[in-house]
């Protein structure tokens, strides 16, 4: 392997730009690459996405395993899934520059890349604004930059709109978001998701925790939530399979009063554009009287 990822090396250096460009990535560090830019490896289905957002989705040429969105990505040469990365196959796409998350891409793996001299620049979205922030970065990254300026000044008139929707609203729910079903697993302190529940006006109740906590049903009855937000981000379990774990425990006030929400796990599961449209569905579903969901 070592003798390959030699060969697969010296054949990028041969192609390798005459002119370089330097930028700081998402977590402050320089980062150096050829251009013109004509081939960029995504190592994250988030930043995939983005990268079709905005423009510089014709010069991928690969992506993670579970990029599917938009189609063109499932189209794209796979080079593992963004907590395995396959870094033989990376090298031998011959990429200028590859585009990695540090919530996910192991640090080892993008470490050898870098020996390898293949730059990366990482993102490390914790935030909505970091999210919209992401779109920035890669307009100026893909010099898509008229196209990407458009599409943040938009996305944040809908945070801002979202903001002030909520203003004077005083109940907000305790919210439990089940994450995966088999362990029950949620998203506590320092995610993105913790911050998309505080943004939508709830409580989350494994705030108190930090990262991507498991729970039992003996912490979960202690809990009582009012509202239960289901996803299968792993996959396996059909909506009313994910109900019916719950509808096990009447007792719980999200059971009682039927607030048990399945929600599309590939809008909730990635830190790409789309969590502003979940923003605005959690929003309709915890505060149905301030949007008018029923």
């Amino acid at each position: 392997m070592k003798k390959s990822l030699f060969l697969l090396f010296f054949s990028f250096l041969l192609v390798a730009p005459a002119h370089s460009r330097e930028l700081i990535d998402q977590i402050g560090r320089k980062v150096i690459f050829g251009e013109p830019l004509t081939r960029v490896v995504s190592l994250a289905p988030s930043l995939t996405e983005t990268t079709y957002e905005v423009g510089g989705g014709a010069i991928l040429v690969g992506a993670t395993r579970f990029a599917t969105f938009p189609e063109a990505a499932a189209r794209l040469p796979k080079v593992g899934t963004y907590v395995a990365l396959d870094v033989e196959k990376i090298v031998s796409l011959r990429p200028q520059l590859c585009l990695a998350i540090r919530d996910g891409n192991p640090k080892a793996s993008v470490e050898r890349l870098e020996s390898l001299g293949i730059p990366v620049y990482v993102f490390d979205p914790k935030s909505l604004e970091d999210v919209v922030d992401t779109v920035s970065r890669l307009g100026d990254i893909y010099r898509t930059e008229t196209t990407s300026s458009a599409l943040a000044s938009g996305y944040y008139e809908r945070l801002n709109r979202v903001a002030k929707q909520l203003e004077g609203v005083k109940e907000r729910p305790r919210v439990f978001f089940q994450i995966d079903a088999q362990p029950i697993i949620s998203a506590g302190d320092n995610t993105f998701l913790n911050q998309l529940l505080v943004r939508s006006g709830s409580v989350n109740l494994a705030a108190d925790r930090t990262g991507y906590p498991r729970y039992s049903w003996e912490e979960l009855l202690e809990l009582m939530p009012d509202v239960v937000l289901l996803a299968s981000m792993g996959g396996g379990y059909s909506d009313q399979e994910l109900r019916d774990r719950w509808e096990a425990w009447p007792q719980i006030p999200a059971v009682n009063n039927h607030r048990l929400y399945v929600v599309d796990a590939d809008l909730f599961d990635r830190p790409s554009p789309r969590l502003i449209d979940a923003l605005e569905l959690l929003v309709g579903l915890l505060h149905p009287k301030l949007t008018g969901v029923q």
